[in-house]
């Protein structure tokens, strides 16, 4: 069976647990590829006649169904101590995760990386990027400087001294010199790290071949990304990205399963955008309209509670998302929220000093003057939350989605109407058929 790589198409908070949880029990693996706990999924699930609210940091989504295998894959940056808070919350809940595989690969966030990472975010001033602080982007620095911590350095004591030495050498002449404040003690480092080491052991697992060897059992194999599209370090609004590749071709070095054996590429398109942090965003609004956006659809942030920056839909976004990742299906979700307005406006070409462009500038600069161009769809006043066909949807509905899918150049597989996880529109397979 071929694996299956699901994206965020904008600035993250898609809600891409909405389309793992339309493939339920279909999937048997879903392996989080890239990222940390500087990004989350909020997942909804009816239980008892109730409503639980889920919110994970560092685990994959798989976590919450008791037929999938979640796995942490090597390309992850892994914070100990939250991974354990996050365990220890979710079996207090009655949650089995006696399924989680860690890759031996993975890095591990050691703490003067969240240090250096809220020293320097104060440091820089009007000049921040926007971290939440976690220690993500210096410890996908030192990986690639070749001196970061492995999962797997955590079971030998003497080589994990000689890292964590090495490292401290270094980065306490910084925090000491530039940044005034207190150098970091090797045995403190070591004891908090060593600490979780007997717990994680039985989770660490070669996951490469482990998922490997489920593909060729005929087992689907979900390839779940941290953040999304345009804040991937590569192809993102650079500098005002995340540390890591959050795009399709990250999902393959950072699970270690080869191109070759990925078929379809999901991308979650909200059905207007949101963005957390600095950076350019040309459909913002910063008026009634986007405090309705922002009060209608929570939009706080998962893991830092900040208030979201809400705008009208992108889809100058959603085709280069097309593109960049290859998508072959697309999740709209939260389509409910835009119910009540009686028109919704759609940014179809950016206008940068008098000049239109159809497709995102080339340089950040033009991005950052780019004025949106849009298109007026007439809404709809109905509750769609209780509609679970396309043919159901209001006709004003219908038709948004359809010149979303116009626009973006791929096909709207699934529709998001509200929070719960079966409030959901299914209009093809997501399983690659």
């Amino acid at each position: 069976m071929p694996a299956i790589v699901l994206v965020g198409a904008q600035w993250g908070d898609e809600g891409k647990g909405k389309a793992t949880d339309l493939m339920g029990s279909d999937v048997d693996y879903v392996v989080k590829f890239n990222g940390g706990n500087n990004a989350g999924h909020t997942i909804v699930i009816e239980k008892d006649g109730k409503r639980e609210k889920y919110a994970l940091h560092l685990l994959p989504s798989g976590i919450l169904t008791p037929t999938c295998t979640p796995v942490i894959g090597n390309g992850v940056v892994v914070d100990l101590a939250v991974l354990f808070e996050e365990l220890d919350g979710l079996e207090a809940r009655g949650v089995d995760t006696s399924r989680l595989l860690v890759s031996a690969n993975a890095h591990i966030i050691a703490p003067y990386n969240r240090v250096l990472d809220k020293v320097t975010e104060r440091f820089l001033g009007s000049r921040k990027i926007g971290t939440t602080g976690r220690g993500i982007g210096p410890t996908y620095a030192d990986k690639m400087a070749r001196n970061g911590i492995r999962v797997q350095d955590l079971f030998d004591e003497k080589i994990l001294r000689q890292k964590v030495e090495a490292a401290l050498a270094y980065k306490n002449q910084i925090l000491a010199k530039i940044y005034n404040r207190r150098a970091v003690e090797v045995d403190e480092v070591m004891d908090e790290l060593l600490g979780y080491a007997e717990r994680l052991r039985p989770m660490v697992a070669d996951t490469s071949l482990v998922l490997e060897q489920a593909l060729n059992e005929g087992k689907t194999v979900l390839l779940e990304a941290g953040q999304a599209t345009l804040l991937d370090v590569d192809h993102g609004t650079y500098p005002f990205v995340t540390s890591s590749n959050a795009t399709a071709g990250g999902a393959c070095t950072g699970s270690g399963i080869p191109p070759t054996r990925v078929n379809t590429v999901i991308a979650i398109l909200k059905a207007y955008s949101t963005r957390v942090g600095e950076g350019p965003f040309p459909t913002e609004l910063e008026d009634a309209n986007g405090e309705f956006l922002r009060k209608t659809g929570a939009e706080f942030g998962t893991t830092t509670g900040r208030p979201r920056r809400c705008g009208w839909v992108d889809t100058v976004v959603g085709r280069y998302a097309t593109r960049i990742n290859g998508v072959t299906d697309f999740v709209v979700t939260k389509l409910d929220v835009l119910t009540g307005l009686e028109t919704i406006p759609v940014c179809i070409a950016y206008d940068v000093d008098g000049v239109r462009h159809d497709e995102m500038p080339v340089n950040q600069t033009d991005f950052h003057h780019a004025k949106p161009i849009y298109e007026e769809l007439p809404g709809w006043w109905e509750d769609i939350s209780t509609c679970r066909s396309f043919e159901e949807l209001p006709a004003n509905a219908q038709a948004y989605v359809l010149r979303l899918e116009e626009l973006i150049g791929a096909r709207v597989s699934a529709i998001g109407v509200g929070p719960g996880r079966d409030e959901i529109i299914s209009r093809h397979s997501l399983l690659g058929a």
